[in-house]
């Protein structure tokens, strides 16, 4: 997913190709995993007839699926590129914007949705407070973020100069001073570094779980593996052992 504002740090490549990095990946299609997120956002956040808003939207999948529930979605991202294409594609209430200085006035969003987008922006504090701004009183954000503990780094890496695209192990266990040099364009999160994050912002915690991926892309090549996986990590969403799933899931009201 896209993020609000420029990335937080990145190695020798220049030009598009490193901004892209520095974003992350929109979604191009609405597939199972997408669904499945969205049937969480509405289990703490109602759709009907709310106003809401995707910061982070990218091509705007998810103010399109939002459209089906209310005629008040909207989206934002820093990407001008991806905002057009999404308009052009006849995705309604896209702008483009910074995550950390919002063009909208206090309490006039239901619900905010950041979904895979704190991890990119310059300044997630300052995002998550603008966030919350935005949100009305009783309102509530919700935010998908990268789990630390997960065994996969997901956004690639960097060695040296060069970029390496994929899911790469182990790298989320290395030290802060080690991952950092590998991953400068991703944050990924402990339940811990959220509580800091979020101390002292005017909000409290409504729900934190951890959840596993959708694995839509080898369900898509080996669908037997593709549902067994998924029976077999959700299962895990409810015991301890979610700590090693792919995101956090936390819902600020």
């Amino acid at each position: 997913m896209t993020n609000t504002a420029s990335g937080v740090g990145h190695g020798g490549e220049t030009g598009v190709a490193l901004d892209q990095i520095a974003l992350g990946n929109p979604s191009f299609v609405w597939r199972f995993g997408q669904e499945r997120r969205l049937a969480m956002v509405r289990r703490y956040l109602p759709l009907e007839g709310a106003t809401l808003l995707d910061m982070g939207c990218g091509l705007g999948a998810y103010v399109r699926r939002f459209a089906d529930f209310t005629d008040r979605a909207f989206g934002i991202d820093i990407d001008v590129a991806r905002v057009r294409q999404g308009a052009a594609s006849g995705v309604r209430g896209l702008c483009a914007g910074v995550g950390e200085s919002l063009p909208f006035k206090d309490g006039c969003f239901d619900g905010v949705l950041l979904n895979e987008v704190i991890e990119h922006v310059t300044n997630d504090r300052q995002t998550l407070s603008e966030a919350l701004r935005v949100t009305r009183q009783g309102g509530r954000v919700v935010i998908f973020a990268p789990n630390r503990f997960y065994p996969f780094e997901t956004h690639g890496v960097y060695l040296g100069r060069r970029y390496v695209f994929g899911n790469i192990p182990l790298v989320n266990y290395l030290p802060d001073a080690f991952r950092n040099r590998l991953v400068p364009h991703a944050r990924a999160y402990t339940r811990a570094r959220l509580q800091r994050l979020t101390a002292g912002l005017p909000c409290r915690w409504l729900e934190w779980t951890v959840i596993f991926p959708g694995f839509d892309n080898i369900a898509a090549r080996r669908p037997a593996l593709g549902r067994f996986l998924r029976k077999a990590t959700y299962a895990l969403e409810s015991s301890w052992l979610k700590r090693g799933g792919l995101s956090h899931l936390l819902v600020l009201e």
